[in-house]
């Protein structure tokens, strides 16, 4: 599903009494709406296709594990998931950068069928464009990144990226003012 295809979508109602059976449903709803945009972060981080396809993994194991707590009045799905990914992967990052759990990693990780490892080589080139993009955005502050890329490269609305950052929206105005305002300067000098 296209990322401006979800944008329309309406968040599940919270029907929190309906029991396991209409939490499982909402929570598939979810995860169906939102699965593919998951996955195109995660693919915009890295180019192998097994770290992508755990990330996206562990993300919704997170995701369904604290489903029944979600409260749709606190923010979208989208935004809530995306939350969630970003955790994820700054795990992923501390992990790989302290080099712990290497083994315990490699020994307990299904190896992706061909299949499998096709259909995210071909997510991670369709994401190549984005993350070209994401790469030139090295000069922008991390908050100032992250902004950007939920915002405009991920699609989310301002109130969800807002919620996924743990900031206000206020807040986020301002990093996407002076964010933008560093790239556009930042294409003009090495496209002049």
């Amino acid at each position: 599903m296209s990322e401006t295809t979800a944008k329309t979508e309406q968040p599940p109602r919270a029907r929190r009494d309906a029991g396991s059976t209409g939490l499982g449903a909402e929570f598939e709803q979810v995860y169906r709406a939102h699965v593919q945009q998951v996955t195109a972060y995660f693919a915009r981080r890295t180019a192998d296709p097994q770290t992508v396809g755990d990330l996206t993994a562990e993300t919704f194991v997170q995701a369904i594990t604290s489903f029944a707590t979600f409260d749709p009045a606190r923010g979208s799905p989208r935004g809530w998931l995306f939350g969630i990914a970003r955790r994820v992967f700054a795990q992923y990052c501390e992990r790989v950068s302290r080099g712990r759990d290497v083994t315990v990693r490699l020994a307990g990780r299904r190896e992706l069928d061909v299949d499998e490892a096709a259909e995210l080589v071909v997510r991670i080139d369709a994401e190549r464009r984005g993350k070209a993009l994401f790469d030139g955005m090295a000069a922008l502050t991390a908050a100032d990144r992250e902004a950007v890329e939920l915002v405009d490269i991920a699609g989310l609305e301002r109130a969800e990226a807002a919620a996924a950052l743990g900031i206000s929206s206020g807040a986020l105005r301002i990093r996407l003012f002076r964010a933008r305002a560093k790239l556009r300067k930042i294409v003009g000098e090495n496209n002049g």
